[in-house]
């Protein structure tokens, strides 16, 4: 069986066995005219007034975005918000690249993201999650921390929070009130909103929205300095906008989460004891901190005992940034850094993204085929994979010639569940 896995920009073919198990989102199309539908949202929303009637002229207005880890179109919707609100003038506006505890983008960057006459014409900040003098202190979290978000939004008059949908592995569904919790929160929010029992929490997790803690946090957070206005889409395997969801910022992401999970979520009946999966291409696949996201799709479907390999082509590294690859660096293996985590007294921003590795690690095996060298892969605790196609016939001696083979060749833009009942606390 040919199939190809996004990968990059340009994506893999493989050659795999006939009775492998293809698994991927309903195909749905563009829309014809995502320009004019966009605008009729902006001018029909979900439970919210025209955009062009709640803005005054003399306002201030932020525009939240995703930052370049993310496919969002923001070069469509940034230009057209502006374009709606072409009675404010454009000294007024101010773009927040919603960095969370990610890099800064460059002017290059912003270029390639939002387009050249955006970076000319409209201010925009990366937010800096570490420097206390560009957030601001809006009191205490339920869920024991003080609240920080970026200085410029909370002061702006009226706040545009843009984004796509799709499952997430622990906040149930991207998008919404994540573009601003964590996107341009302060690290000491951030660090609470990911921390190891929120993480471990079995509720916190892909197409999941009911007791998820990590979901309550950012909507609690939210609420505390709410966007006025939500501007989100969701997308197809080429990076193509299928619907659009704008409003109020609750009613109308609840909205594009059902959308989302009809069209991206997949039952399987059973198991599988080896999984092949991408995360979904670049821009996800830049780093492998971002490609625990598709081992973690994986996991849902793989037997305990089993192997994941993901295919991820990791042209930014590990990344060099953050703590991610320095916490490998403080325990001898996955069940050791888990114990590490879930010590009350450890607290290290990037932490969340190990813990959510080394739980699969624990359950499966990780193979990694990337452009990463295999020192650096071995460094991460995984199994660097330099032929696909070799690995499956090597681990056909461990599983024996019944061997069952999952496929999610658009890695975590698709869902694979399994009915497991999970005890709500």
């Amino acid at each position: 069986m040919k199939t190809e896995l996004l990968y990059g920009k340009n994506g893999i073919s493989l050659d795999l066995p006939d009775n492998a198990f293809l698994i991927e989102p309903t195909n749905l199309s563009k829309l014809e005219d995502e320009e004019e539908a966009i605008r009729q949202a902006l001018r029909n929303p979900i439970g919210a007034a025209p955009l062009k009637e709640s803005v005054k002229s003399t306002d201030t207005v932020s525009i939240v975005i995703s930052d370049i880890t993310r496919p969002t179109p923001n070069h469509i919707l940034v230009p057209l918000l502006i374009e709606e609100l072409n009675h404010v003038p454009l000294e007024n506006f101010v773009i927040i690249n919603g960095t969370g505890t990610h890099r800064d983008q460059t002017r290059e960057e912003f270029v390639q993201m939002l387009g050249e006459w955006v970076v000319d014409n409209i201010r925009i900040i990366n937010n800096q999650c570490h420097d206390k003098d560009k957030l601001v202190n809006l009191g205490r979290s339920k869920f024991g921390c003080d609240v920080y978000l970026n200085k410029e939004y909370v002061e702006s008059d009226f706040r545009i929070v843009t984004g796509f949908i799709e499952p997430h592995f622990f906040a149930g569904f991207s998008g919404g009130p994540k573009g601003i919790m964590p996107g341009i929160a302060g690290i000491e929010t951030i660090l609470t909103f990911h921390n190891a029992r929120m993480i471990g929490d079995p509720l916190s997790t892909w197409g999941n929205m009911e007791y998820n803690p990590v979901q309550d946090m950012t909507r609690e957070i939210n609420g505390l300095c709410k966007p006025d206005f939500m501007l989100n889409v969701t997308l197809n395997r080429d990076k193509e906008i299928t619907n659009v969801f704008a409003g109020e910022l609750y009613e109308a992401h609840d909205i594009g989460c059902a959308f989302a999970k009809e069209h991206a979520m997949f039952r399987c009946e059973e198991r599988f004891d080896v999984v092949i999966t991408s995360n979904s291409g670049y821009p996800l696949d830049q780093n492998l901190y971002q490609a625990v996201k598709g081992m973690s799709a994986a996991h849902k479907i793989v037997k305990e005992g089993g192997s994941i390999i993901v295919a991820s082509e990791c042209s930014d590294g590990l990344p060099d940034h953050g703590n991610y690859a320095k916490i490998f660096e403080m325990a001898e293996s996955p069940q050791e850094l888990l114990d590490m985590i879930n010590n009350p007294d450890f607290e290290m921003f990037d932490q969340w993204q190990v813990q959510k590795q080394a739980v699969i690690q624990v359950w499966a095996d990780v193979y990694v085929y990337s452009k990463l060298t295999d020192k650096q892969v071995k460094n991460t605790m995984l199994k660097p994979a330099n032929n696909i196609e070799q690995i499956i016939e090597d681990l056909k001696k461990k599983y024996g010639d019944t061997m069952t083979i999952a496929v999610l060749p658009l890695g975590p833009l698709t869902i694979p569940y399994v009915e497991e009942k999970v005890s709500i606390k």
